[in-house]
């Protein structure tokens, strides 16, 4: 009032002064409201008042006080209209909560770790039906729209909507009075209270017509009345609410927010008028969708619900596994029908129930719910009912595993052979699977022992009654092998490499991506895609092409590899050697030597010298088929003793039983190779050759007769400049930059901990390691041509693979490195070595002098040293083609840096001398 007053004397002095004072004591109090509201968000602890001080601040100042509080304002309004709740029960409803939080606080511990591990093995359970009562709907308000139930009774507050047509026209909407009476203008007082609604519409109609003579009447329900109920007991918010007259138990129990988590669902009760009139069980309308005991109700009604009752807990494959209230009459039939049946995957001969007995201790107990006699046995209170899951293992069924088209699990049938399952091999098989050799993995005991079968499916496809089209029985596991070869140490190299270039790949990408350049890298690597795939150098593939039946030439190693023998028979050849015992061989036999995949294979049942022959993939073509090696283990007492015995491999391959013996555990086969044996071998000559190109060539030729063969040299060829490359060399020196650049990660790890070292930022070694990892190798062998010519005891044997270059004459000296220009020069026999280097501007500051070296035309490094020139000797002179080369001084010390180091030393030097003449 004092403001006010000041507003209306003084607005000025009231703008200027009063009003900042207002905002400011507003702001301040808001901000202690604030502060209150943050202790405790879950429990309000401030009042009304208070409460609505806090609303009427403006959006924006409410903003700024939650900021500034660092509390966020969404869940401070959830919490004022949670207040609202508390402090008005009536005609509101509870904030839906969490219903999980009931089960999961017993399980919160500090390690979250721990926490999961827990979770997971003992997952607490819910309980059942707590979840739908919950969430409260939005409001209860009864939509109007709807028809009245004709068992409607009216009461006080109830709005009658009548209309008279005929001889008069009227409408009229009438409340019940609290008399319950309907008081009409013209006709007076009618007593309506306690009727139901159909009564109502027939008595109105009655009485109206009675009154006015000749007219038609309609009476509907305009506005229910509201009433008051209380719900108490085990509710989530116990109190009392005012709902509409049409709202029922179940109502009631939503707007009190549900059932608290010790609460009845089985039990719930009405009572009027301190009279139990009707009993509430949820489950009815959960489980079944009975709502009859759903009853109306009406003002002053309590509903009471009491503390849960016993109680079972059921878990594992039923259908909705959580903790049921128990009635007086439940037994195990009940309670799997309460968990809504069980899975089709459960074990019901094998439940687990776990039961306090009467020493309080857990016992455990086997209950066979396929059996109706144990279904119907009592359960009891506390009881947890495991249904187990059934066996994943599979009956009267087979397996198709490796390079087939739609591997999997296939049916068994009566009479059941391979042919049925792989008809043929267009359809069934991968392009690249291989037809002589697959085996059928068996188990011939209760141990689940296995014996291998082996089959050609070649003979299967030319004649359905061969030997190989096995007859299947169940869980065989049938095993198509592709064609593809052991990866080879070189393989193993190609792969470190490119996983190397991906991650140098992935890197450079990062870096475009940073400084916005990532359109000149696509363009860079799109080319250099192109130029890998041209070369067929693409390592990556995917499993979806293996699948997908792709075309032979399109399939690389690796992805043929993925069923290979030496990928798939692993596991069969570990199992086998752990079932061998005492009094059982291993299963386990060997081939080596000249096949296309020596190594170690199961031992089929009957299998022969040329069963081994076909599972290593056959014979290669320098294999000798005149004798092969068979090394066996025999008994002599109690020894073994190893006996060897030579097979005629032509006939094992015809199938004569002489040499195609039966085959035993632990045989070890070497095919030999033919005698001298040499596989076609080119060599490419390039550049100044009358007839360059590739030459076949044979064990033993040397490299001038491939030269005298390619026509010899041309008038324009320098031989002192030729180029000679070998693959091995290549391999060789992939093979030393790796080692190479472990060393230097390494001995660039141990220098960066030395303190006063510089070494080198990490980038700037990652970027060295990098470039060094591009570093292609030439494989490159320095040679003497023209020796080689002349054949004069310097000849090289040559080797499949070798490329020889013969450059056309160059009349030129490089000079490069270290000098002020690096740039080329005419020969002149009468030039010097310092002379070329003249010319190239002279020596810089950071020039290493006293290791010039000469890069001879032909590869070969001649040190410089100036008194071998003075000499004038043949083999010190230049020739036309060579390179000067003048490295960097790694160890230069600018001027300043020297002198102080020296003046340092000679400081040092006379303080000793004079410390030494004083003695």
């Amino acid at each position: 009032m004092v403001c006010k007053y000041l507003a209306n004397v003084t607005p000025r002095i009231y703008r200027k002064f009063i009003a900042p004072m207002m905002n400011i004591t507003r702001y301040l109090i808001a901000t202690f409201l604030l502060f209150a509201l943050s202790l405790n968000l879950h429990a309000q602890q401030v009042s009304a008042q208070q409460i609505e001080q806090f609303k009427k601040l403006p959006k924006t100042q409410q903003q700024a006080l939650a900021k500034s509080m660092g509390i966020d304002l969404n869940a401070i309004e959830a919490q004022l209209s949670g207040s609202n709740v508390q402090n008005s029960p009536i005609n509101t409803l509870i904030t839906p909560r969490d219903i999980n939080s009931f089960n999961n606080d017993n399980l919160k511990v500090k390690d979250a770790e721990e926490t999961e591990k827990a979770e997971a093995i003992f997952k607490t359970l819910p309980r059942f039906g707590l979840d739908v009562f919950a969430n409260a709907p939005a409001t209860f308000s009864p939509v109007m729209d709807i028809a009245i139930p004709e068992g409607y009774i009216l009461g006080t507050g109830d709005s009658v909507s009548i209309q008279v047509f005929g001889k008069e026209n009227r409408e009229m909407q009438l409340t019940v009075t609290r008399e319950g009476e309907l008081v009409f203008p013209t006709l007076g007082p009618i007593s309506v209270a306690g009727l139901t609604f159909s009564e109502l519409k027939s008595f109105v109609v009655s009485k109206i017509q009675q009154k006015i003579i000749g007219v038609n009447v309609v009476v509907s329900l305009a506005e229910l009345r509201s009433m008051r109920i209380f719900v108490l007991g085990e509710a989530y918010k116990p109190g009392p609410y005012t709902l509409s007259s049409l709202s029922s138990v179940t109502h009631a129990i939503f707007a009190a927010g549900g059932v608290s988590d010790i609460g009845s669902l089985r039990n719930i009760q009405v009572k009027r008028s301190g009279k139990l009139i009707q009993q509430v069980d949820l489950y009815d309308l959960l489980i079944e969708g009975d709502s009859s005991s759903d009853i109306l109700l009406q003002s002053g009604d309590v509903v009471f619900i009491p503390p849960q009752g016993k109680s079972v807990s059921i878990a594992g494959e039923v259908r909705r596994p959580a903790i049921y209230e128990l009635s007086q009459a439940d037994d195990f039939a009940s309670v799997i029908k309460m968990a809504g049946g069980l899975l089709p995957a459960a074990y019901p001969k094998s439940t687990i129930v776990e039961r306090y007995n009467k020493s309080d201790l857990r016992s455990i107990l086997n209950i066979d719910l396929s059996d109706k006699s144990q279904k119907a046995e009592k359960v009891q209170a506390g009881d947890f009912i495991r249904v187990l899951k059934s066996s994943d293992l599979y009956v009267d069924s087979i397996t198709l595993i490796g390079a087939v088209a739609r591997p999997g699990k296939y049916q068994l049938q009566n009479n059941m052979l391979l042919s049925d399952v792989i008809t043929n091999a267009d359809s069934h098989l991968l392009p690249y699977a291989d037809l002589n050799y697959g085996i059928i993995v068996r188990e011939v005991d209760s141990a689940r022992n296995i014996e291998i079968l082996q089959f050609n499916l070649v003979k299967v496809f030319a004649d359905k009654s061969s030997k190989s089209n096995i007859q299947l029985s169940s869980n065989d596991k049938i095993i198509i092998f592709s064609k593809a070869f052991k990866f080879s140490e070189e393989q193993f190299l190609l792969d470190e490499l490119a996983y190397t270039q991906e991650e140098l790949l992935a890197k450079e990408r990062n870096l475009a991506i940073e400084t916005s350049k990532q359109k000149e890298f696509w363009e860079i690597h799109e080319q250099n895609d192109v130029m890998a795939e041209t070369k067929d150098e693409k390592i990556y593939t995917s499993i979806d092409n293996i699948n997908s039946g792709a075309e032979h030439d399109n399939v690389t190693i690796r992805e043929m590899a993925l069923f290979s023998r030496q990928r798939l028979l692993v596991p069969i050849v570990n199992k086998l050697r752990y079932q061998a015992g005492v009094g059982e061989a291993v299963k386990l036999i060997e081939i080596d030597g000249e096949v296309k995949f020596p190594g170690v294979y199961p031992l089929g049942k009957g299998a022969r010298v040329i069963d081994l022959i076909l599972a290593a993939g056959g014979v290669k073509e320098s294999a000798y088929l005149s004798r092969a090696e068979l090394t066996r283990n025999e008994m002599s007492g109690i020894n073994s003793v190893k006996t060897s015995k030579n097979i005629h491999l032509v006939n094992a391959l015809n199938n004569i039983e002489q040499d195609n013996i039966l085959l035993r555990s632990k045989d070890r086969l070497n095919i030999h190779r033919i005698p001298s044996w040499s596989a076609n071998h080119v060599i490419e000559l390039r550049g100044e050759v009358l007839f360059p190109g590739k030459y076949t060539v044979s064990r033993g030729d040397s490299l001038s007769s491939i030269i005298n063969k390619a026509g010899g040299l041309t008038a324009f060829a320098d031989p002192n400049g030729s180029v000679f490359s070998r693959t091995k060399l290549k391999q060789l020196e992939k093979q030393n930059l790796i080692k190479v650049s472990a060393d230097l990660r390494i001995e660039m790890a141990t220098k960066s901990l030395s303190s006063n070292s510089g070494i080198t930022s990490y980038s700037e070694i990652q970027s060295l390691l990098a470039d060094l990892s591009k570093v292609e190798p030439l494989g490159r062998l320095v040679i003497n041509l023209p020796q080689v010519i002349a054949k004069n005891d310097y000849d090289i044997a040559i080797e499949g693979g070798d490329v020889l270059y013969i450059p056309t004459q160059n009349r030129s000296i490089n000079v490069m490195g270290q000098v002020q220009v690096n740039s080329s020069h005419m020969f002149d026999s009468s030039s010097s070595v310092e002379d070329y280097i003249t010319q190239s501007g002279g020596l810089k500051k950071r020039a290493d002098d006293e290791r010039i070296y000469i890069i001879s035309s032909n590869g070969s490094i001649k040190m410089f040293e100036e008194s071998n020139w003075f000499s004038g000797g043949a083999d010190s002179a230049l020739k036309p083609g060579d390179s000067i080369v003048v490295p960097l001084d790694s160890e230069y010390m600018n001027n300043l840096t020297l002198w102080t180091t020296a003046t340092t030393i000679m400081y040092n030097t006379a303080v000793a001398i004079a410390a030494i003449s004083g003695l």
